[in-house]
């Protein structure tokens, strides 16, 4: 884990002004930044800091919760020092979009369009916004935590008839 704060620390230093939180849990440092701030922050880390694999890109909905209701997370490893980070970057619903980190991280891609399709985060660069999962005519982004269970413009599940 030494590698991993000495990482924490060099983020502090150089992006003191970006950093919203910094916490560990079960040995993983989280680091939230400002949404403005992302691929500077990826870049470092990727060049800097040795974290050359972004694993994956999701996204939590924080409905009624938070003054920003969507979390975007991005899950990084770096293979040379064997060890994670994660940066976690607020999006508020009012201004649902973020820049894409395809231009830092080409595994980006198909997250971001996975993320666009079931939570309706738009990706400002993306080289292919489109969605991924569901019918480009679908209405609604699924993993919102107010779609409808049932899904847009169906009756509710009764029962079965017999």
């Amino acid at each position: 884990m030494a590698d991993t704060h000495r990482a924490v620390s060099k983020l502090q230093e150089k992006f003191a002004a970006s950093i919203l939180e910094v916490k560990e849990d079960r040995g993983d440092w989280i680091v939230t930044v400002a949404k403005e701030s992302l691929i500077a922050v990826l870049s470092f880390l990727k060049a800097e800091c040795r974290y050359t694999m972004l694993t994956d890109v999701t996204a939590v909905d924080y409905l009624g919760k938070k003054d920003e209701r969507f979390m975007m997370v991005y899950q990084m490893t770096s293979v040379a020092h064997k060890d994670r980070i994660r940066i976690k970057v607020p999006v508020s619903e009012s201004d649902c979009r973020i820049e894409s980190a395809t231009q830092v991280f080409g595994s980006a891609n198909w997250l971001e369009r996975e993320v666009f399709d079931l939570f309706g985060i738009t990706f400002d660069n993306h080289p292919d916004l489109r969605r991924i999962l569901m019918t480009p005519d679908w209405v609604g982004h699924p993993l919102r935590k107010d779609y409808p269970l049932q899904g847009p413009g169906r009756e509710p599940y009764k029962g079965r008839l017999s």
